[in-house]
């Protein structure tokens, strides 16, 4: 059923997943133990009834039926393992380091949104850091 959304619908699903599931991440430091699908599917639900323009183009009735929802249970999978597959870059790892080296942390880190989040957070650490 996805297939016959038009283009733009389709990749405004797929931002909206990635997006949807990085804040969920980052809301539980990006720590899998903490993950739960059920509570990553009321995220991704509560921003897609917030905040994406994809969710009004789709038809009531397309949203009713059970073939939209597995179709974009299968797309989250798939968005999912994307986003865990790709690997952090040198410039991020590099970064990382640095930032862990001078906050004294050892983050571990797998993916290169992952490593983004670890970037921003290890960042914002260092600027709230009292001046010794």
């Amino acid at each position: 059923m996805l297939n016959s959304l038009s283009h733009g619908v389709k990749i405004s699903i797929t931002r909206s997943i990635t997006t949807a599931f990085e804040q969920y991440m980052a809301k539980i430091m990006w720590d899998e133990e903490s993950y739960h699908p059920q509570d990553f599917m009321k995220e991704w639900q509560r921003y897609i009834q917030q905040n994406a323009s994809w969710f009004n183009q789709v038809p009531d009735d397309m949203k009713l039926d059970p073939r939209f929802h597995e179709d974009l249970a299968q797309k989250i999978n798939e968005v999912v393992d994307k986003i865990f597959s790709e690997e952090p870059t040198p410039d991020q790892i590099k970064t990382i380091d640095s930032l862990q080296k001078e906050l004294g942390t050892n983050y571990d880190f797998s993916c290169k949104a992952e490593a983004r989040f670890y970037i921003d957070f290890l960042t914002n650490s260092i600027k709230k850091k009292p001046n010794s």
